[in-house]
């Protein structure tokens, strides 16, 4: 029996489109659902063409109890963030406690919290001086970026690190990974 899944991304959809990519001939795990809080946001456009349901959300409707109805009526099995830029309010966590997690691009607890994303964390890290780095997969918990550890993958920096550079590894790495991941949990 396939197992499904939702994915909330609120940008560019380069995880999203990796994780359809990985499961588009899978035969135990289906990507159901796409949340998204950005109308606009690349990943909304991924889906539409993918024909996968979307749903537009705004920080108050997911906070609402109704909006689990939703996950409930599609059977989601696991919650997973590929760039949602919405804190994941606790009605949610409570409702799909270690069912959600989160990619993170930087080995934390170094550089995670609010406004810690992307680019962000890549210029931190750089800034930092740091000879390493790397990606994290944890679950959701009440609190940015601080539930258990699922995965870390750790990588060197070179000391001609760029931000180009240090997000093509970071990508490479997350697009391996997560997926992955994803299926060993399920």
């Amino acid at each position: 029996m396939k197992k499904n899944i939702a994915v909330f991304s609120s940008g560019k959809g380069g995880n999203f489109e990796n994780i359809c990519n990985y499961f588009h001939n899978d035969k135990s795990v289906f990507v159901c659902l796409h949340v998204t809080n950005r109308i606009d946001c690349i990943s909304k456009k991924i889906a539409d063409k993918r024909e996968i349901n979307n749903v537009l959300v705004t920080k108050k409707e997911l906070e609402k109890s109704s909006f689990c109805k939703v996950l409930i009526e599609n059977n989601i099995q696991l919650i997973v963030l590929a760039g949602f830029l919405l804190k994941i309010p606790s009605n949610l966590v409570n409702s799909y406690e270690r069912k959600i997690i989160n990619l993170h691009p930087s080995l934390l607890p170094k550089f995670g919290g609010k406004g810690m994303y992307g680019d962000n964390v890549h210029l931190k890290v750089l800034e930092s001086g740091e000879k390493k780095t790397g990606v994290t997969i944890h679950y959701v918990n009440e609190e940015y970026d601080s539930g258990d550890i699922i995965f870390q993958r750790e990588i060197e920096l070179s000391e001609r690190e760029t931000l180009e550079t240090l997000r093509e590894k970071i990508r490479l790495i997350e697009y391996y990974n997560y997926p992955r991941i994803i299926k060993s949990l399920l």
